[in-house]
């Protein structure tokens, strides 16, 4: 259930480069009369369907070899937003070409993060979630007709010699003694690879392009390896297994995708992804006119490190918990951290898309959970560094061992979410740093001889504390100024410029809460080459013993709080029970991050 007022119309988007072609696309009708089968298939298949009803159609093409992190939070809400915005369809796809890194876990994550963030694959009862592997026979085709073509070919040079007889940026690269190969012998070689009688490593397929192309990416590609490794999917029927450049564009004609988005490290690979289009589509094997691809910058985000490589390290090191570790930037720990969808898709809305690459301050995603969380959250009371707040005065006034019931709105802007209800009595607990002796300069908190408001309950004036043989404050005391109490006819008759919160000695509820930071001091911890772990910021977790008000006892696993002057928390995901609760803290109230 949802607190937040809708609003009668939904804002105008502002436009990018992407939403510029697509609308174009759309008004040119483009891919108007391309036809579409009801699935994936081949030119014919397609041609034989209806006209698609989709306008457009985009997908989101994970490999499942890990855990989804903010990056590829970005291109789910950018592919899956697009087709929603356009009267499209966005695919859900797994990339699932390298049967050594994947893993039907990964799989499971996936599709569990698309739907968290408010996606589906699914339009008009039909799912449209694919893997790549299901289109393996199809790849083996295209490239068997490549090389009918003579424009592809079995390259058995080494590794070490097929790398130096590329070339680089300013030699141009030199022809494999393969090259020239015919036709024959490139088709009974292909399929000694297939049929297992080569051994890994030994021979590759290669496009047949142009050695000396200033674009190294055209310079014979590589498109398809030998991998004598079982498959999560398909098992031992393959060992040998297409290039992602390769397989990539094969996937999205297959399924008839006309914005093939995806981030700029894919720019220098579009020539080729078009050569192979024009190369199928003349051969008519795919449906025309062909997707396109656009590329669009990658999300930078400071103060994370986004690399699966270097993640994996993280976690294989022990240095976090686990993937979903709150100081992880995984989508598992963002929510495990209290990241709801709503601030993920606001952050990704407000950072926008562009052709550039630039830095987005871990600020900025902090402010979008505070902005979505404020009118949502429930509020509750909570003190992380406890120590005691004994009215002295309190028995004589009240009775001994009376408790004064007080209540306090679950929300202060939606009265009809009700009120939640704690005891005030003798003794209470209070942030440690709400005393002071020697108060400084705009202390409005407990100081001997001040008055102060206790949130919700009465008025107090502190009368001084008392130390422990290590000078460690271990009480404080205060008297009780009768007839105070909030929401009462006398709640007003006494001044006072200090408010703090408190939680009821006779009701509190104690349980760990993880204060989490940020996981790193550097706002770019591996730029420049640099060791990433020496970054490594070593009081981004601090976990206290806190005292928390009895509403929050009932708190469900990943229930989101502001608890009251101190910021929003979450109850833990895999940890927190009813009556046991665990909580971590999501974001503060504002921004207090110091660079170092």
């Amino acid at each position: 259930m949802t607190h937040s007022k809708a609003t009668e119309t939904a804002p105008v988007k502002p436009s990018n480069f992407l939403r510029q072609i697509i609308e174009s696309d759309v008004a040119k009708q483009t891919y108007g009369q391309r036809r579409w089968s009801g699935r994936p298939g081949d030119g014919p298949t397609q041609q034989a369907g209806a006209v698609d009803i989709a306008k457009i159609r985009t997908r989101f093409p994970p490999e499942p070899n890990g855990y989804l992190h903010i990056g590829h939070a970005k291109s789910i809400c950018l592919n899956f937003g697009l087709a929603q915005d356009y009267g499209g369809v966005c695919h859900l796809r797994f990339d699932d070409t390298n049967p050594e890194k994947e893993d039907q876990r990964y799989v499971d994550a996936i599709v569990d993060t698309v739907q968290w963030l408010g996606f589906s694959w699914e339009q008009n009862g039909t799912s449209h979630r694919y893997q790549a592997s299901d289109y393996f026979d199809f790849m083996y085709r295209c490239a068997e007709f490549l090389i009918t073509q003579d424009v592809a070919y079995v390259d058995e040079q080494s590794a070490e010699d097929m790398r130096v007889n590329r070339g680089d940026f300013g030699t141009p690269g030199t022809d494999s003694p393969f090259r020239s190969r015919s036709v024959e012998e490139n088709l009974a070689r292909f399929r000694a690879m297939r049929a297992g009688e080569l051994a890994d490593g030994s021979a590759v397929l290669r496009a047949k392009i142009d050695m000396a192309s200033a674009n190294i990416n055209l310079r014979d590609p590589a498109i398809y390896r030998i991998r004598h490794a079982t498959h999560h999917h398909t098992g031992d029927q393959w060992c040998i297994y297409p290039m992602y450049t390769f397989a990539h564009p094969i996937e999205d004609a297959l399924e008839n995708i006309t914005h093939s988005i995806c981030t700029l490290e894919f720019e220098d690979q579009r020539p080729f992804y078009d050569w192979l289009m024009t190369q199928l589509a003349t051969g008519g094997l795919i449906n025309t006119p062909p997707p396109k691809q656009y590329e669009f910058a990658r999300l930078n985000l400071t103060y994370v490190v986004t690399s699966k490589r270097k993640l994996a390290q993280l976690v294989n090191d022990h240095h976090v918990a686990g993937w979903d570790d709150p100081r992880m930037p995984t989508i598992v720990g963002l929510r495990r951290r209290g990241y709801t969808p709503a601030a993920m898709r606001l952050f990704i809305e407000r950072i926008g898309v562009t052709k550039s690459d630039a830095w987005i301050d871990y600020s900025t995603l902090e402010g979008c959970l505070r902005e979505t969380l404020d009118s949502e959250a429930a509020r509750a009371m909570a003190v992380l560094d406890p120590v005691k707040l004994h009215i002295e005065n309190w028995d004589a006034l009240m009775g001994a061992g009376h408790l004064e019931p007080c209540s306090a709105p679950v929300h202060p802007h939606d009265p009809e979410r009700g009120t939640r209800a704690f005891s005030f009595g003798a003794d209470l607990f209070i942030e440690r740093d709400d005393y002071a002796e020697e108060p400084p300069k705009g202390y409005f908190r407990l100081f001997p001889g001040n008055k102060v408001r206790l949130k919700y309950g009465y008025i107090v004036e502190c009368i001084g504390a008392v130390r422990d043989a290590d000078d460690r404050i271990t009480q404080v005391n205060a008297r009780l100024i009768p007839d105070t109490k909030s929401g009462t006819p006398g709640a007003s008759s006494v001044k006072v410029k200090g408010v703090i919160t408190w939680v009821g000695a006779s009701d509190g509820v104690r349980a760990p809460v993880r204060l989490y930071d940020r996981l790193f001091k550097e706002s770019q911890p591996d730029g420049g080459g640099r060791d990433f772990i020496a970054a490594l910021n070593t009081d981004s977790l601090q976990t206290v013993e806190a005292l928390l008000e009895p509403s929050l006892a009932q708190a469900a696993p990943g229930q989101s709080f502001q608890f009251e002057r101190l910021g929003y928390f979450v109850a833990d995901r895999e940890e927190h029970q009813k009556g046991q609760p665990v909580f971590n803290r999501s974001v503060g109230l504002k921004d207090s991050w110091v660079a170092v």
